[in-house]
């Protein structure tokens, strides 16, 4: 946990130097924004997490935001789950911003998202996560997302829990991103985050690389590798 957090200050203090404009949360990161896909645009996100060497999982989240509803974000989420009774979970994923974010001025965006995933050995419905993302740009290159939810996990020994996370994240130029993150239920202890984004050519390409501390709850630690594709 002391690592993560030297490497959450590192990223702090590179991110109250940075110039460049900020870009939206997405991808592996926990933390929400407010944002949805650019209207006419859809996207695949994809990463891997790995916790230790029986332990990790594989994501693949696709979703579209059409031009007649350009506030509604609609999607959905493939996980292939190994944890020793190995698992594939799946379910839908919609997003409805509400306000974009002013600039400069206390102006917060504010969305609601709403998702679920059910298990394909069992049939039943693992999670469910109504999320409220409200989003800060507190200057051009630096955004500040927090959440505010509630989570129903139907493995966990409390299965309906209230969630949280914080998240601050720049752009040190306008193909490198920096993020720092931490997140919980109001049970047990909280996790944390750090990223390091690449968009080559500021073109339709996140790479991501994460590292993380009880990024599920319990895992001391987890590193994740993601890609997401823009069309």
């Amino acid at each position: 946990m002391k690592k993560v957090l030297g490497y959450a200050l590192l990223c702090l203090a590179v991110l109250v130097t940075s110039p460049q404009r900020a870009k939206a949360a997405a991808g592996s990161h926990v933390v929400d924004d407010s944002g949805v896909e650019t209207p006419g645009v859809c996207h695949v996100e994809s990463w891997a997490t790995r916790y230790d060497d029986r332990r990790g999982y594989l994501n693949l989240s696709p979703a579209c935001t059409r031009k007649v509803w350009p506030r509604l974000e609609m999607g959905g989420t493939v996980q292939a789950i190994r944890d020793g009774r190995d698992d594939v979970l799946f379910g839908p994923a919609v997003k409805l911003n509400l306000r974009a974010p002013a600039s400069g001025r206390p102006v917060p965006g504010l969305a609601v998202a709403v998702g679920g995933t059910w298990s394909g050995r069992s049939g039943q419905l693992e999670a469910a996560s109504p999320n409220l993302p409200v989003t800060f740009n507190a200057t051009d290159r630096l955004q500040i997302n927090l959440n505010t939810g509630w989570a129903y996990t139907r493995q966990s020994a409390h299965p309906h829990a209230l969630t949280y996370g914080a998240q601050i994240y720049a752009s040190v130029t306008d193909t490198l991103g920096l993020m720092a993150e931490t997140f919980g239920r109001d049970r047990g202890k909280p996790g944390a985050q750090v990223a390091v984004r690449w968009t080559p050519g500021n073109g339709p390409y996140d790479l991501d690389v994460v590292v993380g501390n009880r990024v599920d709850g319990l895992s001391p630690r987890a590193i994740s590798l993601g890609l997401t594709v823009r069309h």
